[in-house]
Parts: C-alpha cells; structure tokens; sequence
C-alpha cells in the first residue's frame, strides 16, 4: 500500500473525530438541538468501506451518519452549519443531525426510522441495475437494526431479484444501551444472510485494512455479478448512543480496551514507524484548521428563511 493512500485513510478518519467533538462541544454549549449521535471510535468502517467505491455508487445510511456523509466526500463547513440549523447546510438546516443528504456525492442520508434504510437501498440498487449503471449501493445499518421488519424485507428483495447492494451491518455491541447478548442468540450477525441466501462476511472493524478488502471483494460481486453481500463489521463507539446516553450500562475500563486499538491512533504510528511524522502533523494542523473554519462558517451563517419551511416535506 503506497504512503500517500495511507496519508489519506488516515486524514479522512482524522477529519471525521475532529467533526464529531466539535460537535459535541456545541452541543454542551446548547448551540446544537435534538438528538445528536457521533461516530467517535467507528471512523475506520465509514473510512475504509467508502475508499473503495466508484463515483457512480450510492451509500445510505441510518441517523449515526455525520461520518459516512464526510468519508464519502461531504463539506465539513455544509456538515456543521446543518448541525446548527443554518441555511447553509446540506439540508440547508433542515434536517439535522439524523438527516445528511449530499446528491451530488451520491450520499443518500441519514435515515431517522431504524431499519428504514435496508429496503430503500434495495430500490437504489434495483435502479441502478433496470438503467445498467454498473453501479453498487452500500447500505450502513446498526445491529440493533437487524431484528425489524425493513432488514428482512430489504434482504429478501435484494436475493430475490439479484441486486447490486452490500448491506454493512455497523456491530458497536449496543442497541441503544441494549448489550448484543441481550437480543440476539449468536455472536455471528452474518448468520441472518443464510435465509435468503447471500454471501457474508464478518469484519474486524479497528482494521481499515481489513475493511477495505473484504468491502471491496463484496462490491466487486455487486457490481459484476449482480448479487448481494451481507457484512457484519465489529466496531464499538467510545461516546453513548446519543449525546444524552449517561452510559451507565458499561464501565470506563470497557471503553479504553476498544481505545487501546483505536484505528486512528494505530494509523499515525504506522506513518510515524514510516519516517512520516512531519507529514502526519501536516495532515492534523490542515484537519484542525478546516475543522474551525467549519465552526465559525456555520455560526456566521443565517438560518432559513421561514417562508421557505413549506417547501419541505417531513417525514
């Protein structure tokens, strides 16, 4: 793998950390409302799955989705000024945290209602193979999304018909503060694609590398064979399931074991193991200064006009 790939893994990963305490930060400070759910600990899925896709693929994803909406190519400054309801944001603030869009990146949200993403991925996929687009749709969903009537819907649609579409199931061990044990009886989550049946996989997701290569041969048999691919990704998020989670169903000791393999911090000891400790502290002075800018872009920025609110549809 050349050194200027890994620079960008690692710049992408960074950027996205960086977004989401930032995020936080205003959240605390009651310049953020509603809900706000970060990626923290999750960068290397989003990063590493998205890196192998071509322009014309689709990604969607469920309300945890600052992250894949910045690794597939998002403004930060559009990203933070839809945080705090600005017109210039990439829902031109009316979206919010839960609703990232970005067309022209073919990022396809943001969806609010567990689950309810699967079938839709299944009808982008389905478009993209009725217009022969040799597109692929990836579709990010959480493991709490997997016992829902959608995920079952959206699979059997997907064998069925024999769609270009990889459903990443983003395993972090809780359903909102539900541990994994408590709501399914395996700990192979890829198990539920032997009923339709698909292709699977299972994913160590602290390695991008790993992420990179196993997305990458299930697009490849998207995109050349028109067939699904079920993937479950073992990942963990360091903060709550939302900024108002108090956590209290695990321990501080249980977080630092997934922080001590934490994927961006492993990144930038490999650039440094490589002689690239300058261009690695470059990398992280232009993220920091691109990530502040974001800020103050989006708290100079108006918010929407109120006449405008009918041209929107709420879901």
């Amino acid at each position: 793998m050349d050194n200027e790939l890994l620079c960008e893994l690692y710049e992408k990963m960074l950027r996205i950390r960086r977004f989401e305490e930032e995020a936080a930060r205003l959240y605390t400070e009651r310049k953020i409302g509603g809900f706000l759910h970060l990626y923290i600990g999750q960068e290397a899925v989003a990063v590493g799955a998205l890196s192998v896709l071509e322009r014309q693929d689709k990604i969607i994803t469920g309300y945890r989705c600052h992250g894949h909406y910045l690794a597939r190519g998002g403004s930060a400054k559009a990203g933070m000024a839809e945080l705090l309801g600005r017109a210039t944001g990439c829902v031109e603030g009316r979206g919010g945290s839960m609703h990232f869009f970005d067309i022209e990146n073919n990022f396809y949200g943001g969806w609010g209602i567990v689950g309810g993403q699967v079938p839709i991925a299944a009808g982008l996929a389905f478009a993209q193979k009725y217009k022969e687009e040799r597109g692929v749709t990836l579709c990010f969903l959480g493991d709490g999304a997997i016992n829902i009537g959608p995920f079952h819907e959206g699979l059997s649609l997907a064998a069925l018909w024999g769609l270009p579409v990889v459903y990443l199931i983003e395993n972090n061990e809780y359903a909102m503060g539900t541990p994994i044990e408590k709501t399914f009886p395996t700990e192979d989550l890829s198990i539920r694609a032997l009923g339709y049946p698909m292709a699977r996989d299972t994913i160590d997701g602290h390695d991008i590398f790993e992420v990179r290569s196993k997305v990458h041969t299930a697009v490849q048999r998207a995109r050349e064979q028109n067939q699904p691919t079920l993937i479950e990704v073992k990942t963990y998020r360091y903060r709550g399931h939302s900024m108002a989670d108090p956590q209290q169903y695990r321990t501080k000791e249980m977080v630092q074991i997934h922080k001590d393999r934490d994927a961006i911090e492993l990144m930038g000891q490999k650039l440094d193991s490589l002689g690239m400790g300058t261009k690695r502290a470059n990398i992280e002075n232009a993220v920091e200064a691109e990530i502040q800018e974001a800020v103050k872009f989006a708290e100079e920025s108006p918010y929407p006009d109120e006449s405008t609110a009918a041209n929107y549809v709420y879901v």
